[in-house]
């Protein structure tokens, strides 16, 4: 009786071992264009935000930014799913009046201006379902260039609620009032 108390305790216990390693969880790394955010008003102390932009970050690593966000062509303005911005009240967005709500947005480059969208489409990856007929907005916006070089694409808001996007010298303005 004892013997098979003990085999059993044995079994029991070999199961048990490597039981749990066959459910243990794998966690893929670190994505390569890793999601983030940007919000208006930008200080962290202020909770009652005007605008929030999700976006991910992509990175240059020797590349142009023309070959990854090309002139004349609708680019989901970042890396993976479209940018989603979401204006929490009725907001001026460049010169269009844009209701409160979330949207995708868009750009598409250009030498001297870049052309910025706000659509209805929402959960979208990329610009491969892009569809103009859901256009809330359209503005243009012009090029400039930084002093620095920013290795990974950025979006920051100013105190005056302009909304900056950057990307190796880059520069892209629009104004959110």
């Amino acid at each position: 009786m004892k013997k098979s108390i003990l085999i059993s305790a044995l079994a029991f216990s070999l199961v048990m071992l490597f039981s749990t390693n066959l459910s243990a969880q794998d966690f893929s790394g670190l994505d390569k264009s890793p999601m983030d955010a940007a919000s208006f008003p930008s200080d962290y102390k202020v909770s009652d935000k005007q605008v929030k932009v999700v976006y991910s970050r992509p990175q240059l690593k020797g590349r142009d930014v023309s070959t990854l966000a090309k002139n004349g062509e609708v680019w989901r303005t970042g890396a993976n799913e479209a940018v989603e911005i979401t204006f929490y009240q009725e907001k001026m967005f460049g010169d269009k009046k844009v209701a409160a709500g979330t949207y995708t947005m868009y750009t598409i480059p250009g030498e001297k201006e870049w052309t910025v969208i706000l659509s209805s489409d929402l959960n979208v990856w990329g610009s491969y379902f892009y569809k103009e007929e859901n256009d809330v907005a359209r503005v243009t916006a012009p090029v400039t260039e930084g002093k620095e070089s920013l290795e990974a694409f950025s979006i920051a808001f100013d105190d005056d609620g302009t909304m900056h996007m950057g990307w190796d010298t880059l520069r892209v303005s629009v104004p959110v009032k």
